[in-house]
C-alpha cells in the first residue's frame, strides 16, 4: 500500500479510547478513593498543578513519574497500587490495598495520603470513599448483618449486580472519618477485571453524583434572587397593562431585569450543563451494573430515584424558570419598545401636522405682506413718477391731480408684476429673473 499521511490526531484519539483501563482486583482487598476539585470562586484550574501534586506523592514513595502532560497514571507505591486520573473539573486518586485490614473501614487506611500532602492539594475534596471487597458469605443473613453493622440501615442500598456475580452496598453517607462507605461481595470465580470494573463504577457513581449536586447547590443559592426577579417582572408587566408608571421608566426597569437574568444565566450555564451531563453518567453507570433486588432492599437505582432525582428535577426546573423569565422579560421589553415607538410616531405625526399649519399660516402672512408691499412700493413709485411728469402737465392741459391719477394703475401693475417675478424666481431657483 502506498504511504499516506495520517491525521495528526489519529493516534491520540485512538489511544484515548484505551486511556483509562479498569483495575484488576483479587478479593479480599480494599480501596481508598479521593477526588479533588478547584474551590468554587478560585482561579481557573491549572492541570499542571494536579500533575505536580501527583509527582510530589510519587516522589515520597520513590516511584517513577508520569510523562509530561499525562492525564492518567497507574503505578505501585510501596505495597499498594495507585491509580490517578485527571478529568475536566477534578482529579481522582484511588489506592488499592491487599487484604481487609484490622477492622472494617479503618480510617488509618487513608494515611497512604500524607497529611501535609493533603494540605497542599491544589483544590478541595469533592468526595472520598472507602471500598471493602470481600468474598460473598454463604448465608444472606450473615451478609445482611455485616451491611447493617457497617452502614446506616435506613439509607443503605443493596443489590445483586452483573448476573449475580457480585453484591454491592452503600448508604451514600459521610462517616465520622469523613468518607463514604461501599461494600462489594463477590461470588466464587469472578474475574479480577470484573471486580475492578465494579469498584470503578462505584467510584464513578459517587463522584458524578457529588459533582451533579453542585448544580443543585448553585440553584439554591440563586433561588431567592430568582424569586425576587420574578416578582419584579410580574410588577412591571402589571404596570405595562395598567400604565400606572411612565413607560420610559418601565422600559429601563425591564432592560435592567433582562440584563440581570442574562448575567445569572451566563454565570450558571456551565454548572447546570455539567450537572445534566453528570446526572446522565450516574444513571448510565448504574444501568450497566444490571441490578437485581436483594431481600426487599432498595437498589442503587431506587435510591437515586427517591433521594437524588428530586434534586436533579429541581435543577431542571430552575433552569427552565430562568429561561422562561428571560424570555418573558425579552417579550415584555419588545412589546414596550413597540408601544413607545408607536407613541413617538404619533407624536412625530402631530408635530409634522403642527409644522404644516405653521407653514400655511406663514404663507398666508407672506402673501399679506406681499400685498402690503405692492401698495407701499406703488405709493412711492407713483409719487416719483408724478414728480417727473409735473413739468408736462401744463402743455397737456392736465392738472397735477389728474396726471397723478392717470399713472396710479400702470405703476401698480408694474410693481405687482415685478414682485410676482421675484417670488417666482425664489420658488424656482433655476429660473432667472
Amino acid at each position: 500500500m502506498a504511504p499516506i499521511a495520517d491525521h495528526p490526531l489519529r493516534y491520540p484519539l485512538a489511544n484515548e479510547l484505551h486511556a483509562r483501563p479498569f483495575p484488576s482486583l483479587t478479593p479480599p482487598c480494599r480501596a481508598v478513593y479521593l477526588a479533588i476539585k478547584k474551590a468554587e470562586g478560585a482561579a481557573s484550574r491549572d492541570k499542571r498543578e494536579d500533575l505536580a501534586h501527583l509527582i510530589d506523592l510519587l516522589s515520597r514513595f520513590g516511584t517513577a513519574h508520569p510523562q509530561p502532560g499525562a492525564t492518567h497514571f497507574s503505578t505501585r507505591i510501596g505495597q499498594h497500587t495507585l491509580k490517578w486520573e485527571q478529568h475536566t473539573e477534578f482529579v481522582t486518586y484511588t489506592v488499592f490495598l491487599n487484604g481487609l485490614g484490622h477492622r472494617p473501614y479503618d480510617p488509618a487506611d487513608f494515611e497512604v495520603f500524607p497529611d501535609d500532602w493533603l494540605e497542599n492539594a491544589p483544590g478541595v475534596r469533592v468526595t472520598s470513599a472507602m471500598i471493602r471487597v470481600a468474598p460473598r458469605p454463604e448465608h444472606d443473613e450473615e451478609l445482611q448483618e455485616k451491611i447493617d453493622d457497617w452502614m446506616v440501615p435506613e439509607s443503605v442500598a443493596v443489590s445483586r449486580v452483573l448476573d449475580d456475580d457480585a453484591m454491592i452496598a452503600g448508604d451514600f453517607r459521610i462517616d465520622t472519618a469523613g468518607h463514604t462507605r461501599f461494600a462489594v461481595f463477590t461470588a466464587p470465580g469472578v474475574g479480577e477485571r470484573r471486580v475492578g470494573r465494579i469498584v470503578q463504577r462505584l467510584c464513578e457513581i459517587e463522584t458524578y453524583k457529588t459533582m451533579s449536586m453542585l448544580g443543585f447547590s448553585r440553584v439554591r443559592e440563586i433561588g431567592p434572587r430568582m424569586g425576587e426577579i420574578d416578582r419584579e417582572l410580574s410588577r412591571l408587566m402589571e404596570a405595562m397593562t395598567s400604565r400606572s408608571d411612565a413607560e420610559e421608566e418601565t422600559l429601563k426597569a425591564l432592560l435592567s431585569v433582562s440584563a440581570e437574568l442574562e448575567s445569572l444565566s451566563a454565570h450558571c450555564s456551565f454548572r447546570l450543563g455539567a450537572t445534566f451531563a453528570y446526572e446522565a453518567l450516574v444513571h448510565k453507570r448504574i444501568e450497566v451494573l444490571r441490578e437485581m433486588r436483594f431481600r426487599g432492599r432498595q437498589t442503587f437505582a431506587e435510591f437515586m430515584t427517591r433521594r437524588y432525582q428530586p434534586a436533579m428535577r429541581t435543577v431542571k426546573s430552575s433552569e427552565g424558570q430562568l429561561g422562561s423569565m428571560a424570555d418573558r422579560a425579552m417579550r415584555a421589553g419588545d412589546l414596550l419598545r413597540t408601544r413607545v415607538e408607536v407613541q413617538r410616531s404619533a407624536q412625530n405625526q402631530q408635530l409634522l401636522e403642527s409644522m404644516d399649519k405653521r407653514a400655511e399660516a406663514q404663507l398666508h402672512l407672506q402673501k399679506t405682506v406681499e400685498g402690503l408691499s405692492v401698495v407701499a412700493i406703488s405709493y412711492y413709485a407713483v409719487s416719483l413718477v408724478s414728480y417727473l411728469l409735473y413739468p408736462v402737465s401744463e402743455p397737456l392741459g392736465l392738472s397735477k391731480g389728474t396726471l397723478t391719477a392717470l399713472v396710479v394703475l400702470p405703476v401698480v401693475a408694474v410693481v405687482w408684476l415685478m414682485i410676482g417675478r421675484i417670488r417666482s424666481s425664489m420658488d424656482d431657483p433655476g429660473r432667472h429673473l
